[in-house]
């Protein structure tokens, strides 16, 4: 199923039948449900126990673990990572706590031209292909919905330059690895660079950054487990302004790191070409655009070209610097930063010595045991680092 082109706000078909059974899922559910745009409901899980305390200082400096997320085609500059949620279904290729990881280069290092998804099981090391696409510079924007899609979308380049850079797309792929759905549109997907979800089971939003129009775009989903389908309920443009310029090493500056706090609805946008982190209130609900949102974050002393973006489980937020915003800072290269949500600056973490080191982060915690995943594009490999809190 592909979804056509839209405008913001315009609502995607759909058939009565698959509304109708959503609403019954959500129905269903024992938690009030909370209403949506285009009249959708969605449920209000319960959120995980939080983690006490700052984590940045607390993790260790070097990896428990570092895998490769080389396939056997050679793609290289890993950029997303995402983990498999715990109420992932079973029955396919994935399971829960396994990490998945995008490429966005070919084997001949050039931008803008990977096309895999490998996916790792953390407790093993082991690493094995989930998903080649036909859609090439798979990009930072890569997560997993409970309900068992994997999102991704691409920055297309085939010569790792903004000026031929295409606008891409964001593909969902069901549990098996396969493709379902592609999603184009010709204001709201251009150069899908990174997203963050807001997932609620039968009813998921998709935040995504856009690296050639400098804009942020909500989409909120329908998802059926049981038929293996994603329908698109609606599509807006709730944020825009960022800065979105070339770069030779890092092919554009543009908003890239999003995460959402689903407890004040805000998202928080890392703008790579501003040198700073915005928070845009009411993402969840606004039908209108917010422009940048407020800022929260702009320290230089800290700060270097923000890139993958996280809401840890203590609250704060964690980012990572690509280093390209400024070649002179003082800032030590690939840097990982904790600060609150009201900007003040927690801690800091050097994961590699070697500039444009870091980019895409997720994190885990489970059951007092918190695993932050970061990819390492030097060195081509997904690095772990565990805490445990008692």
């Amino acid at each position: 199923m592909f979804a056509a082109s839209r405008t913001a706000r315009q609502r995607a078909a759909r058939p009565v039948c698959d509304v109708l059974e959503g609403r019954a899922l959500l129905s269903a559910m024992m938690v009030p449900p909370m209403q949506v745009p285009g009249g959708a409901e969605f449920a209000s899980f319960p959120q995980p126990q939080g983690f006490h305390g700052p984590i940045v200082p607390s993790l260790p400096a070097k990896p428990n673990a570092s895998i490769s997320t080389v396939p056997s085609n050679g793609d290289v500059n890993p950029y997303g990572v995402a983990f498999v949620p715990e109420h992932f279904p079973s029955g396919g290729l994935l399971h829960p706590g396994d990490v998945l990881v995008s490429n966005f280069n070919n084997s001949d290092n050039v931008q803008g031209t990977g096309t895999t998804i490998v996916q790792i099981q953390p407790g093993s090391g082991q690493q094995s292909l989930f998903f080649t696409s036909k859609e090439p510079g798979l990009s930072t924007a890569l997560g997993v919905l409970q309900g068992g899609f994997v999102l991704v979308g691409n920055a297309p380049t085939p010569d790792g330059t903004l000026a031929h850079m295409g606008p891409g797309s964001l593909q969902v792929i069901d549990r098996f690895g396969h493709q379902v759905l592609n999603l184009t549109d010709p204001k709201l997907l251009q150069g899908v660079w990174d997203l963050t979800v807001n997932d609620h089971g039968p009813f998921a939003q998709v935040f995504v950054s856009n690296a050639l129009t400098g804009a942020v775009t909500r989409i909120d989903l329908l998802v059926q487990t049981r038929q293996d389908t994603v329908h698109v309920l609606d599509m807006t443009q709730i944020a825009s302004g960022y800065a979105h310029v070339p770069n030779a090493a890092a092919v554009v500056l543009a908003p890239t790191g999003l995460a959402f706090d689903a407890r004040t609805d805000t998202l928080y946008v890392a703008s790579t070409g501003d040198n700073a982190i915005y928070a845009v209130r009411n993402a969840a609900i606004t039908q209108t655009d917010h422009g940048k949102g407020t800022l929260v974050f702009n320290d230089p002393n800290h700060l270097n070209g923000p890139l993958g973006l996280a809401l840890a489980p203590n609250g704060d937020l964690l980012t990572t610097n690509g280093d390209a915003f400024n070649p002179n800072s003082s800032v030590p290269p690939s840097e990982l930063i904790e600060l609150t949500p009201a900007g003040q600056f927690v801690g800091q973490l050097q994961l590699d010595p070697a500039v444009g080191a870091a980019f895409g982060l997720a994190i885990r915690f489970d059951d007092g045991r918190l695993t932050l995943a970061t990819v390492n594009d030097d060195t081509n490999s997904l690095d772990l680092r565990t805490i445990t809190q008692h």
